[in-house]
């Protein structure tokens, strides 16, 4: 657990030298876009510790300052040291659909809901909803934020950090 709390802080500390240092971008109304990112968070209960993954995410903007998304990728929960001989890790490919809604022109909160699929032999599907606040720069990069419970397993939620590049469609 200690590892996964000094790649966390490491990670909080990135995130906040990015804020200071990059560009802000304004929602580009009537836009599609789609994200590629990689999260690295912890998991809120034992037997997991440190969790890691890697989405897709397409997001429609509308008029105003809402967008619509769609996510899918894969997250993969480590078993701590003291129960990896009594717990496998578990993976699971989640199918969100959600909101996102820019408080300023680059802040934002969203949340989804959706599936997610256990990838493990016996593990089923899980209703999954996730909160997230964020920051979307004019370069691309989009840093995140959220809280993720799988809901079929009292072990399997997550705080995670989503560092992604946006790619704009619509150009």
């Amino acid at each position: 657990m200690k590892k996964s709390f000094k790649l966390f802080t490491a990670a909080a500390f990135a995130l906040g030298a990015l804020l200071f240092t990059t560009d802000t971008k304004a929602q580009d109304s009537q836009a599609w876009r789609l994200g590629v990112g990689v999260n690295a968070g912890v998991a809120t209960d034992d037997p997991y510790g440190l969790v890691l993954g890697g989405d897709l995410k397409l997001q429609k903007d509308f008029v105003g300052p809402v967008s619509a998304t769609l996510t899918t990728g894969y997250t993969n929960f480590f078993a701590k040291d003291d129960f990896d001989q009594v717990v496998d890790d578990y993976g699971v490919i989640p199918l969100k659909a959600g909101v996102k809604v820019f408080v300023t022109p680059n802040f934002y909160v969203g949340g989804e809901i959706g599936a997610g699929f256990g990838t493990n032999k016996g593990a089923e599907t899980s209703f999954v909803w996730a909160p997230a606040i964020g920051w979307g720069f004019a370069n691309g990069l989009d840093l995140g934020v959220r809280y993720e419970d799988y809901t079929k397993y009292s072990s399997t939620k997550q705080v995670a950090l989503r560092v992604a590049y946006g790619f704009n469609l619509s150009k």
